[in-house]
């Protein structure tokens, strides 16, 4: 399906993470694979690499921290020194802090907006322009939402804004990316039970999802898996809600 193609993903730091679900489903389709990660355990971060490498593919990482203005030039060029030029990007990491009008201030802004925003823009441009200078005729743009415009976030107004302002990134970047051959798209996996969960939160949320179980990590590499394979070359400019039939309120 996606052969000897290359994939950079963010955000893999932990064994329950959505980008560790991603990478693993990525390298059982056959695609190698470059991983950021932020505050892991390192001797985890040896093991899952191993794992990655033992399907019979390439894989790199690196720890880097997403707020730093050159983070996305760093990666793409490491990535393609160690790896080659990849064809595939998934934005995965963010940053999430509790906030609400009380508590917003500049920095929580400001944190948030590194992270969220300009870290997966820069990743997308960088991308894109690498990607055409190696001149690809196929390659995938996955961003990560979480269904801001679907509904509020009480008490995550940073967090909400810029995560809602990917989805307005993505339809536009989907256009200007058409014609040299790369699909932009989003995914919303809905509250998925990855590491942020605990046992009180899954016994408020397990009542919402009508189909009797909260989201896995599995569940949205499962969509990024489809995306990022040729059977989604007709599908652009997407924000894809995946969450199992949520419901909200």
């Amino acid at each position: 399906m996606s052969k000897n193609k290359i994939a950079v993903i963010t955000g893999a730091s932990h064994p329950r993470d959505i980008g560790t679900a991603i990478c693993r489903r990525l390298a059982a389709d056959g695609v190698h694979i470059f991983f950021t990660h932020w505050h892991a355990d390192h001797n985890w971060i040896g093991e899952f690499k191993d794992e990655l490498l033992s399907m019979g593919i390439m894989c790199e990482e690196m720890t880097i921290d997403l707020s730093e203005t050159q983070a996305a030039q760093t990666i793409l060029q490491t990535v393609e020194e160690k790896l080659g030029v990849p064809s595939i990007l998934i934005n995965n990491a963010a940053h999430s802090t509790q906030d609400g009008y009380v508590q917003l201030d500049a920095q929580t802004l400001d944190q948030h907006y590194a992270v969220n925003m300009r870290s997966t823009f820069l990743l997308c441009v960088e991308f894109a322009r690498l990607f055409q200078k190696a001149h690809f005729t196929s390659g995938r743009i996955i961003n990560m939402t979480s269904g801001q415009e679907l509904g509020p976030m009480v008490g995550e107004l940073a967090y909400a804004a810029t995560k809602g302002a990917i989805s307005a990134f993505t339809r536009t970047l989907a256009q200007e990316l058409a014609p040299i051959g790369i699909t932009v798209n989003a995914v919303n996996p809905g509250p998925t039970d990855s590491t942020w969960m605990n046992d009180e939160i899954r016994k408020y949320l397990l009542p919402k999802f009508p189909m009797g179980r909260i989201g896995s990590p599995e569940d949205v590499a499962r969509v990024i898996s489809f995306l990022a394979s040729e059977e989604a070359q007709w599908m652009t400019g997407q924000i894809i809600h995946s969450e199992g039939g949520f419901l909200r309120g």
